[in-house]
């Protein structure tokens, strides 16, 4: 599907008349028994960048690249074309008494799109450039379509999403979003490997939506004639894990939440949560303060990021503060000095915080922390000690049973991680799961319901067990600089064009 949005007709029939072009030239190719669609492999001894970066051991050598053809200039009987692969792109010096008559004539016929195969000795041009001077090329693959023009790109965002493959031939930095996103997983899982985690897999359609506050997407199983839902969270089959035994398990996986779209927010997303037996919040928080600085250094190369001009240091201990000192610090409200429901709505009302008719005082805390602190958390920091009403899966504080052992990880303002001291005591949980049954009945679609098959599993007996989640699409819009969650899915969730 070519990107034809705002372009004009006479421009359209231009580039009808261009392909038609190079439709011809396949036929031509073709019926010469040509066809560059019959060849199944290429031999590739060296990319762009490593030529580039080796070029004193490979100056005179022969190498073979592979790639696409992104520009040509024909001079008479020599001329130049760029080739661009995996790891950028690289010039080559194509002359006809190099790789014979016919085969320069062949050249000559290419369009910029063609992937191409060349082989050649490494040389450095007159004016310093590092080149392939071919001794043969090969026609691998033919473009029929019409790139976007080389120096206006792909301007235009949605097709950009749309069409990523369009997106990665033309905008270069958008494929090393793309690599440094690899490379981010993969440290990830390195890093908690070397520390003992295993790495695990659980089911994404499940009969209960659990561990998160969201609204699930809802399917049919036919071959059991069965309702069943997409996972919102991993948490509750990774903690039947630790149930069984596994002291550290993670897993990194697509979640799906039926809500909107934003510049933070997609329907599918990847998330990943790790547990651990006998540790608590304060464990995670180290752990989250480890991990996030031991990637930096590995993928950027420093602690210190940038996002949209604003400096972070990871480098720096990360602050740790209550959610009742954020409210305070931001607002100016001591929530330790309200101590009922009606004080909590009048200065809520006062404060023109928002708040619904089920909601308690923890609930209207954590609206006024979202309204007044959150937006401040550019640093990186743990805003800890939540209140009961909004963490139904936390254990409480044996000091203050109002609120739990849990912490939300903000970089940017932004919510990066979440953690908790896991609830183990069954008892305790039947009790939050009513209570979660309660706030459904009243027309909360992102309530939990009971999972009684996991009770069964708490009952057998959980070990105390730290546990975390991790937005892994914001971390890698904070390591990359990308303005939106889109910029970091290769294929993010469109509207349909019709």
């Amino acid at each position: 599907m070519a990107d034809k949005t705002n372009i004009a007709p006479e421009k359209e029939q231009d580039i009808n008349e261009l392909r038609k072009v190079r439709l011809d030239k396949l036929r031509t190719l073709q019926d010469a028994g040509q066809d560059p669609f019959v060849i199944t492999k290429y031999d590739q001894t060296h990319h762009s960048k490593e030529i580039k970066d080796n070029f004193e051991s490979l100056e005179g050598k022969t190498v073979s690249i592979a790639g696409r053809m992104m520009s040509k200039r024909v001079m008479g009987k020599a001329s130049f074309c760029n080739v661009q692969d995996l790891q950028g792109n690289i010039q080559s010096y194509v002359a006809r008494d190099s790789i014979g008559e016919e085969e320069y004539k062949a050249f000559k016929k290419l369009d910029i799109g063609d992937i191409i195969g060349i082989t050649g000795e490494v040389f450095k041009t007159k004016t310093g450039e590092i080149s392939i001077h071919a001794s043969s090329l090969v026609l691998l693959s033919k473009s029929l379509q019409i790139l976007p023009e080389k120096f206006h790109g792909m301007t235009n965002t949605d097709m950009r999403y749309r069409q990523r493959y369009i997106d990665l031939i033309m905008n270069q930095d958008v494929k090393q979003t793309f690599v440094n996103r690899s490379k981010i997983i993969s440290t990830i899982r390195s890093y908690l490997d070397s520390q003992g985690f295993m790495e695990v897999e659980t089911p994404m359609l499940v009969p209960n939506a659990g561990g998160a506050a969201a609204r699930p997407f809802e399917t049919h199983f036919n071959a059991l004639d069965l309702d069943i839902k997409l996972r919102i969270s991993l948490e509750l089959y990774l903690k039947r894990l630790i149930v069984g035994g596994l002291e550290k398990v993670y897993e990194i996986g697509r979640v799906f939440r039926n809500e909107g779209l934003d510049t933070r927010h997609n329907p599918e997303f990847t998330l990943m949560e790790l547990y651990q037996a006998y540790t608590d919040y304060h464990g995670m928080m180290d752990l989250t303060e480890n991990l996030y600085r031991h990637v930096a250094k590995e993928v950027l190369g420093t602690t210190v990021i940038s996002y949209n001009g604003v400096e972070m240091d990871l480098g720096k201990p990360f602050e740790r503060i209550t959610m009742v000192d954020a409210v305070k610090k931001y607002s100016g409200v001591d929530f330790n000095e309200i101590h009922t429901l009606e004080e909590a709505r009048k200065v809520a009302d006062e404060h023109h915080v928002e708040y619904e008719d089920r909601h308690k005082k923890g609930d209207i805390l954590s609206l006024f922390f979202e309204e007044f602190a959150e937006e401040h958390l550019i640093q990186p920091t743990f805003v800890i000690d939540h209140p009961i009403e909004i963490s139904p899966l936390t254990k409480k504080k044996p000091e203050d049973p109002d609120y739990v052992e849990r912490f939300e990880f903000f970089m940017n303002g932004w919510e990066m991680a979440n953690a908790y001291s896991e609830l183990n005591d069954p008892i305790d949980q039947r009790e939050r799961f009513k209570a979660q049954e309660a706030l459904l009945a009243q027309g909360d679609e992102e309530a939990n319901t009971t999972d009684e098959d996991f009770l069964y599993a708490l009952e057998l007996g959980m070990p105390p067990t730290g546990g975390i989640g991790f937005g892994i699409d914001r971390m890698v819009m904070l390591l990359t600089d990308s303005p939106a969650i889109r910029d970091v899915l290769f294929f993010p969730t469109m509207k349909p064009l019709d």
